[in-house]
């Protein structure tokens, strides 16, 4: 008989089998129902979505995934990982007694839209929305109970009105950092006005015109434009932040080169906060490794900063972490791109310069141009990288050593970052690597002033490699009025700061890595800045009834780009184009004027940074949140000091991406009195990721993973042997499977099981469509235990379950349980599985309680066969709402143990004992064991070794 004709016999032998038919029509019903009922409707304490004050009374959980974006090649099995993890988690809160809210919005600004929209012509609104559709249909198909009412998209106006709401908080705000907290700019402005904080230069505030005090604010403003180095990426005809920008200095996105450029950027004072960011890690139950990446990130650092003066009216600063070793800095150097050297460098080389110094150049200014072109091609990892040839140019100019007199020369080199610190280093080359190195190269001098341990001696310039230790003794170190010789690290670190703080050319300070958010792009589809310019140039914010400020319609959706490596150039953006937009006369509060708008947009971080917030409140249109309803679900409580979401799920590739940016944003929120959380998740899981073979032909080329052919262990495509290596999923790959593929063959119950049965969720694992049928076969077992396969009726009995039955099924739901509130599905499904098993082997129908708790049991996880299975046992409630199953104790604990009894290490008798009997009890029984009598043959004992209830260890005298 065919294939054929047996899956049609079988089908009318038992037409009530439960298969791939059957459970799609189940769950497609199933999902109506919960859709029409609001079954997954969480209750608000308060406004338009107020429910049941019963439910709102319980425990409460907001459990969240990291916003999706819509792609238009839709989901591949690979994405719902998260999403079917959150789900089980938050059915069985629910069956657990809390009110749950748990939803799903859309992260819908992005550049791969607007690149479909370059590329077609198609707004990057229609091809987002309809790759939302596509999305939302694949996960309603998989049974996701979210809160359908709450979700929310970011290109919506009504959403990104609150976006462009926040940036004016934060544009409207300083940072105080004698009370630790944002503030409003406007309490600055009095404080200016009425003299009680002193204007910078000693100014009078009245007598500043508003350009000047523009200028001043934003020296203060936690949102301020400023000239700055940016990642100028041509390619993309935008700039990016340091985030976005890969090791080898090329974008994340487009793989385009990177290039430092001097741009007029909106920037966030994220640095403001970083003692704080540091700080608060502490309160939140995350990963250690993401919370280290964010300590390195963030990078604090305690040392001094120390000015070396240049002629007669400059001054470089220094940040350094060894001031101990000042007097061994015998050349300094500043970052190409830093602002002192267009005025330091003179007009010619001052006599008696090194010509291994100038680079063979006429002059400085050649040098110095010459080398910040070469500099600029290179990305700031290239740049820090221990690369054997030291590169730098002379400026001509020289400063002076504050502790010695002594002049030294100021070079450019690359391996000196504006990023970090002031952008100038004091190198101390008998002392550093990489100073040490670069003096070699450009023959400058060495001077030891930390005590080598080792034999060398103090004569540096005979030294073959730098001598670095905070343990050794200072030498060398001493002038007319400060000695460190003979100082350890530690006092002569302190002494040299104090040195430096008495007489004003130094002081004691803290460093961060972290640089300020930059904050522009110079791209269409993003939040426009609420945010118009003067005549003068002084930017105004909106006032919030102008908000949403949405998008104008233009006829070029592309930044102007340009040859990928051409560093001599600048964004032209799409907004700009539009100069009826651009251009505007409005009344912001005195009188009509004309004003410039912004024509930058803000990056597609923005609309995450704040998200949670809205899926509490989504349909306010007075306030950001009600405070009632953040309290109610993000507010501190024991065990939260911090609130915020009670569990996030997500990749750990957004460490020091967007988890950093939303904490950010949150803390000022929370500074400003608008929530009550100062931290928007308070419990982080990285779930890993489904992995899949690719398939590579000789050319090295991806072929599609469903045409491979596999003969003897090797593989073919097309008759042509092939490659096959473990990556991701993904379309470009050609190994992508589609849940919707999975969800026809087998329903998206298995698929759900499928894919939490594959292993611990935060470790990846790879696909095998092959190992589905698996879970397939446990949902039919699941189904023939409980109904008919030839009627359709239900099989169960209002029988007792005998206590083997009642032992099984005890130890599923104990242990079941205690896995799902863990996350760890997998073991969950292996002890539902053991159950399912012990009831297919006992035999004979099931009695009705051993029923209903199994399908109970099973409804987080495979929530649709749950709910036919329920109705068709009798009941007209969902078991979404249902307790869970509750362990009797009784039935949990073995009945008996096997206790080991050992003579000389030889086990001489096993007994059954009680789990809880106590060791005296345990040592008495075994010495009174027959076979254990007989063993020691009257011998004397010298010592039992008890272990209860499983090992007795008997020693003989």
């Amino acid at each position: 008989m065919s294939e054929t004709n047996t899956a049609a016999a079988a089908e009318t032998a038992a037409p009530h089998r439960y298969t791939a038919a059957m459970a799609a029509d189940i769950e497609a019903r199933w999902q109506d129902f919960w859709d029409a009922e609001g079954t997954y409707a969480a209750p608000n304490p308060a406004g338009d979505l107020a429910g049941d004050p019963a439910v709102v009374a319980r425990p409460k959980k907001f459990i969240m995934d990291m916003f999706p974006y819509p792609s238009g090649s839709g989901l591949h099995v690979g994405h719902p990982l998260g999403y079917i993890a959150t789900d089980v988690y938050a059915r069985h809160q629910r069956m657990t007694g809390h009110n749950v809210l748990h939803t799903l919005g859309f992260d819908a600004f992005g550049l791969p839209a607007e690149q479909h929209a370059v590329a077609t012509g198609t707004h990057p609104r229609v091809s987002t929305e309809a790759a939302m559709d596509n999305m939302k249909r694949q996960l309603r198909r998989l049974g996701l109970g979210h809160d359908k009412r709450r979700s929310i998209a970011t290109i919506d106006p009504e959403y990104y009105k609150w976006t462009q709401w926040i940036f004016l908080q934060i544009f409207n705000s300083w940072y105080d950092a004698d009370a630790q907290q944002a503030r409003p700019i406007a309490e600055l402005v009095a404080a200016f006005e009425d003299g009680t904080r002193e204007v910078p230069g000693g100014r009078d505030w009245a007598a500043l015109s508003a350009a000047e005090r523009s200028d001043v604010l934003g020296e203060y403003r936690l949102a301020y434009a400023s000239d700055a180095p940016v990642n100028w990426c041509p390619g993309l005809g935008t700039v990016l932040a340091n985030e976005e920008v890969t090791a080898d200095g090329r974008s994340e996105r487009g793989n385009f080169p990177v290039f430092k450029s001097k741009l007029r950027q909106w920037n966030m004072r994220i640095t403001a906060y970083a003692d704080r960011l540091l700080d608060d890690l502490d309160a939140l139950d995350w990963p250690d490794a993401i919370k280290l990446q964010q300590r390195n990130w963030i990078g604090r650092s305690e040392g001094a900063r120390v000015d070396f003066k240049v002629g007669d009216t400059d001054a470089i600063t220094v940040f350094t972490t060894r001031q101990d070793t000042l007097f061994g800095a015998t050349y300094m150097v500043l970052a190409p791109e830093h602002e002192l050297v267009d005025t330091i460098v003179p007009a010619a080389w001052p006599e008696g310069t090194h010509d291994v110094w100038t680079g063979g150049h006429a002059s400085p200014a050649e040098a110095v141009a010459k080398y910040r072109a070469f500099a600029a091609s290179k990305s700031d990892v290239e740049r820090q990288a221990d690369a054997k040839e030291k590169t730098g140019v002379f400026t001509g100019a020289f400063a002076v050593n504050p502790v010695s007199g002594e002049k030294v020369p100021v070079f450019i080199a690359d391996y000196v970052l504006m990023g970090y610190g002031t952008g100038a280093i004091m190198a101390v080359p008998a002392h550093d690597t990489r100073d040490f190195a670069f003096a070699r190269a450009f023959e400058l001098p060495m001077r030891c002033v930390v005590q080598p341990s080792d034999d060398r001696g103090t004569d540096a310039s005979t030294w073959d490699e730098a001598f670095a230790s905070y343990e050794a003794k200072l030498v060398n170190s001493a002038n007319g009025e400060i000695s460190l010789d003979g100082l350890g690290v530690v006092e002569a670190k302190a002494r040299m700061t104090d040195w430096l703080s008495e007489r004003g050319i130094g002081e004691g300070t803290v460093n961060f890595r972290l640089r300020d958010w930059l904050f522009s792009r110079q791209r269409y589809w993003g939040e426009p800045f609420p945010i118009v310019y003067d005549e003068d140039g002084v930017a105004h914010p909106l006032p919030e009834s102008m908000l949403p400020l949405e998008l104008p319609e233009v006829d070029d959706y592309s930044p102007r780009t340009f040859d990928a490596d051409d560093a001599d150039t600048s964004p032209e953006t799409p907004l700009s184009r539009n100069e009826d937009w651009v251009n505007v006369e409005l009344d912001l509060g005195d009188g009509v004027k004309k004003y410039r708008r912004e024509t930058n947009t803000m990056p597609n971080w923005a609309g995450s940074c704040w998200y949670e917030l809205r899926y509490l409140d989504p349909h306010n249109s007075e306030k950001l949140v009600d405070p009632a309803i953040e309290q109610y679900w993000m507010g501190p409580r024991e065990g939260m000091p911090t609130g915020g979401v009670d569990l996030y799920v997500g990749g750990a590739e957004h460490a020091v991406l967007h988890l950093l940016y939303a904490r950010f944003w949150s803390k000022v929120l929370f500074d400003l009195g608008h929530i009550s959380s100062a931290e928007p998740f308070h419990k982080l899981y990285n779930q890993g990721m489904i992995q899949a073979y690719v398939y590579r032909d000789s050319r090295g080329f991806p072929v599609p993973a469903a045409e491979i052919e596999e003969r003897d262990g090797k593989f073919f495509f097309e008759g042509e042997p092939v490659k096959r290596e473990l990556g991701k999923m993904g379309k470009s790959l050609k190994n992508a499977v589609t849940p919707d593929e999975i969800c026809t063959e087998y329903g998206a119950d298995t698929l759900r099981l499928y894919e939490m049965a594959m292993g611990p969720l935060d470790v990846s694992r790879p696909w095998d469509t092959r190992a589905v049928v698996g879970q397939y076969r446990l949902l039919q077992r699941l189904w023939r235990n409980i109904v008919d396969e030839a009627t359709g009726e239900v099989t169960v009995t209002d029988a007792e379950p005998d206590e083997a039955t009642l032992r099984a099924l005890h130890k599923a739901i104990d242990g079941a349980g205690g896995d799902l509130a863990g996350l760890r599905f997998n073991t969950a499904i292996a002890k539902i599985t053991e159950l399912n098993n012990h009831l297919t082997k006992a035999g004979g129908p099931l009695a009705r309680p051993v029923a209903e708790q199994l399908v109970l049991l099973i409804a987080p996880l495979a929530p649709h066969i749950a709910e036919e299975l329920w109705r068709k046992l009798g009941h007209t409630d969902s078991v979404v709402h249902r307790d869970f199953p509750v362990a009797d104790p009784a039935y949990v604990v073995d009945e008996a143990v096997t206790c080991v009894v050992q003579i000389k290490g030889k086990v001489k008798a096993r007994l059954e004992v009680p789990p809880a009997i106590s060791d005296d009890e345990l040592e008495k029984l075994a010495l009174a064991d027959e076979a254990v009598v007989a063993a020691l043959a009257g011998a004397g004992i010298r010592k039992v070794i008890v272990r209860a209830p499983k090992l007795v260890n008997i020693v003989p005298a």
